[in-house]
Formats: structure tokens, sequence, C-alpha cells
């Protein structure tokens, strides 16, 4: 352990000149963050997340096109750490001269603490594909019920000393600039039929949902055993932070919120019940409702139970398993993928939860068409619109925009204009 962190000391130097651009960056994002429309904008978000507003929210992830607006061979910083910094605050700023949605630029910098685990005892393998972000195939390494006996539960890896060490470090570089802050685990979300496909895969999973189910109800009872053992070792080891912030939350949007945290808070000592927390089982978007429930939402339930506020899902279609979802202890937040149906989800959420719409990403591809785009947005507002849903758009699964980076910029606009349309001025 020690010679990694000196290796890992080694490769957070940054070297003076790399420190002038970092810092001039950063003055560049709390100018930017000083905006006036940033405080309209957050306690826009904190009336949306407590369902206290009808206004429909809009935020852009350009996620896996991000390297064609900012490639990497663009930073100007010499070390390989420096650079990674340099993105952050330039992906900032550029969303913040480029995107007409409802991101809030904070003027901060959160260093997260070094925080690990010793693994689940086997090693996922994978056959990668042939093509740039091909798919992937499965290589199942735990076949049979023998096979769960090499696996063992996570135990918490907390590094304190090189965290405060990194926390040292950054307040040193930007201090002075922005509100520099550490923090623990900030970002809660459980993937159960991920782990399950990457142990045993994915049409093995299909398979022995039919063939063998009490094999299966053993894996995700392992695995559910696991996560909470492990939610309780960061319990203990007071290593959970407040998310009610800026703090991604679920499959798109943000944790802005004064419903937490919850009633008796300490702030020296964070409980899951002041945090969110999201599930998603993106892997059985094909089976039915009552399996759903059976193979997935059990668990998760056992899982998002102790948290505050939840989300769900992400690009399954739930239309059909709604109800549910809405089972779920303190739902909050629902994933309603490109892939759903957006009028009976409405029929179904009303203004009682959020409406979490993922529009479909191929508007960003071939010849871009703001009218189609329009067309295509004003169909779901109308339909929100006239259920009272609370709604946000979040464009995102936005793997190329075929390098034509104003197509977000153009997407946004008309995202915006139609949100003025509808009655909500900025």
């Amino acid at each position: 352990m020690k010679g990694l962190l000196l290796t890992q000391n080694h490769l957070r130097k940054i070297h003076p000149q790399d420190r002038r651009i970092l810092r001039s960056l950063a003055r560049q994002v709390a100018e930017a963050a000083a905006d006036p429309v940033m405080a309209r904008r957050r306690q826009r978000w904190i009336e949306h997340n407590s369902l206290r507003s009808k206004r429909p929210m809009m935020l852009i992830f350009p996620e896996g096109a991000f390297e064609e607006l900012l490639p990497p061979e663009g930073m100007t910083c010499r070390g390989e750490f420096a650079r990674r910094v340099e993105w952050n605050l330039r992906s900032r700023l550029y969303a913040y001269h480029h995107f007409q949605d409802d991101a809030v630029l904070e003027a901060e910098w959160i260093e997260l603490a070094v925080i690990d685990h010793t693994g689940w005892g086997v090693e996922v393998q994978r056959h990668p594909s042939p093509e740039q972000r091909g798919a992937w195939a499965f290589e199942p390494v735990i076949r049979s019920s023998s096979d769960l006996k090499r696996l063992h539960f996570p135990e918490l890896l907390y590094d304190e000393a090189a965290s405060r060490r990194n926390l040292a470090q950054m307040e040193d570089l930007f201090g002075d600039i922005l509100r520099v802050s550490g923090a623990g685990v900030k970002h809660i979300s459980y993937h159960l039929m991920s782990q399950y496909t990457d142990w045993c895969g994915l049409e093995e999973m299909m398979i022995d949902l039919i063939d063998r189910p009490q094999f299966v109800h053993e894996v995700l009872n392992f695995i559910t055993e696991g996560y909470q053992r492990f939610l309780n070792q960061l319990i203990a080891a007071n290593l959970l932070s407040l998310n009610n912030d800026n703090t991604y939350h679920s499959s798109g949007g943000n944790g802005y919120t004064d419903e937490l945290p919850a009633p008796g808070f300490d702030p020296a000592r964070v409980r899951p019940c002041d945090m969110w927390a999201s599930a998603e089982s993106q892997e059985l978007a094909q089976i039915s409702p009552r399996m759903h429930r059976e193979f997935a939402l059990q668990y998760e339930k056992r899982l998002l139970e102790p948290f505050g506020l939840n989300g769900y899902g992400c690009c399954e279609d739930l239309s059909r398993k709604l109800p549910d979802v809405l089972t779920i202890p303190h739902i909050r937040r629902i994933s309603i993928s490109p892939f759903a149906d957006v009028a009976c989800s409405a029929e179904q959420l009303k203004g009682n939860y959020i409406f979490s719409w993922k529009p479909s990403p191929t508007h960003l591809v071939g010849e871009f068409d703001p009218q189609a785009v329009r067309n295509y947005l004003r169909r779901t507002l109308e339909i929100c619109q006239e259920h009272g849903c609370v709604l946000e758009m979040i464009l995102k699964d936005t793997h190329t925009v075929e390098f034509h980076p104003e197509r977000f910029d153009q997407w946004s606009q008309v995202g915006r204009e139609l949100i003025r349309e509808f009655g909500w001025e900025d």
C-alpha cells in the first residue's frame, strides 16, 4: 500500500506552469458561478425535486460525445493529473457557455476520499469488441452453486492519510478561489442485475430465470447482503456525505432539495436517511412485471429502504412496471426511458413523482432537424402538462454527435424555446 501511495503522490504532482493554468480556469469557474442565473436555477431545482413546481427542467449530459466537444489532446497542462483537473474545469465552462439548460455551476471543488473495497472474490471476465465502443461479450465466472464458495463479502478500504493529503493539495491549489471541501461517499446507486450478469453472463441470466430461479435468488441474496454490510461499514467509518446538492442522482438529475437531511440530523455524522440513493435493472428490460418484481425489486427495496429519497430506472422501459416501482420506499425520481410509453407513464405518475424523461439522443446524429426535435419534445411536454407531471428532460446516452458539437447547443435552444412557449419564463 505504501508504495502504491507514493506512486499516486507522484502522479498528482502539479508543475508550476500547470498550476497557473488551473488557477486561471478556476477563476473563470468562480466568475461563471456568480452569474445570478445560478441562484435562480438552484432554487428551481429545490422546488422541482420537492414536487413544488411544475416548471419543466432540462439537463444536457454529453457523456461519450464529450471528447468531440473537448478533445483530451486539447488540454494544455503537462501532467496527467493536472490535465484531468483541467478537463473537469473546462467541461464545466463549456456547458456554461454553450448549453441553454438548467445546470447549476457551483464555485466549488469536492475532493472525494480515497475509498475502495476488497472485492467479491472473483474477477470479471469479458471479451472486448474489435470495434471502438463496440459491445463486449460476457465470460461467466460463476456457473454453479459450488462456484459461490469463491465469493466473499467486500470489506471497506479507506486511506485516511491519502484523503487528507489530497484535500490539502486542492485547498492549496484552489482554496482562495473555490470552495474546496472533502467528501466521503456521495453517490449511491445499486445495479444488482448488472453484477449478476458480470458474474454469470447475460444470456445465461435469462435462462437462469426460468431454469434455475433458486440459484438466481441465492446469488441476489448474497449480493444484497454484501451491499448492506458495506453500507454499514461506511456508516461505522462515518464516510457518508450529504448529496442534497449538485451531486448527480440516479440516471440523470441532481440532489438539490430542502427535504434532506432528515429531522434529527447531526452535521458530524451523515445517515442514509439524510441522503438520496437509486437503483436500476436495465438487464431485465424484456421480462414481465411479475418477474421484475420477483428477481429485482424485492432486493432493491431492501437496499433502498434506509435512504431518505430514492430514484429508480435508467434505459429500461418501466411503463408496465410502474405500479411495482411506486412501492419502493421514499421513491421520488423515476426514469422514463426513450423506449417508454410517455402517455401511460404520465397517467400513473401525475405530479406525485419526478417524471425523469430521457429523450432519444438519435436526433443528434445524421442531419440535425430542429423542427423534428421541436415536434418530438412538444408531444411529451403536452402530455405531461395535461397530467400535471413534474417533468425533467435529461439528454444523455449521447455517444457521438459526429463531430458537430453545435448540435447540443441547438437541441438545448429548442428545449428552452419550448419551455417558454408552454408559459414558463426564465
